[in-house]
């Protein structure tokens, strides 16, 4: 079971940007407490972040064969990249979207994701949790091979 965990723009500022808002984690150790959770699980993990739209999609494309899975957090261009969703429906891997924050309890800007629809699940609000929640119910709900 192979699972790419996609972090999109500003998430390399984890733990110094806002933390009030994003919480005092950063990247490096976010990605470390997914990878403890998915090797318990019995998954393999690949992890990349990029502020460029175009990186996240060609990485997208880079791993489609090898990913059963994915779990991203667009950041921003959740609410305007459809290059980013279109991406997410052409390789066919369930797909969940993260979001540190409730993002249906912002700004009415932030409400609006145009990946939802590509996407098989969505977690947010519960920070770093949301992450590990996204993982373990793509492991156990589309990962798992049946009884």
């Amino acid at each position: 079971m192979n699972v790419l965990v996609l972090h999109g723009p500003n998430l390399n500022l984890l733990g110094e940007r806002e933390p009030a808002v994003y919480g005092t984690m950063t990247l490096p150790e976010l990605n470390a407490k997914l990878e403890s959770r998915a090797t318990a699980l019995g998954a393999v993990l690949r992890t990349f972040q990029s502020n460029h739209e175009g990186a996240l999609v060609d990485r997208l494309h880079a791993e489609r064969h090898w990913a059963n899975g994915v779990v991203i957090n667009p950041g921003a261009l959740t609410h305007y990249s459809y290059v980013l969703r279109d991406a997410i429906a052409a390789i066919r891997a369930p797909t969940v979207e993260v979001h540190l924050t409730n993002i249906e309890a912002r700004e009415p800007w932030r409400r609006v994701s145009v990946v939802a629809d590509v996407c098989a699940a969505r977690r947010m609000g519960g920070g770093v949790a949301s992450y590990v929640e996204a993982l373990e119910w793509l492991v156990e709900k589309h990962l798992s091979p049946p009884p």
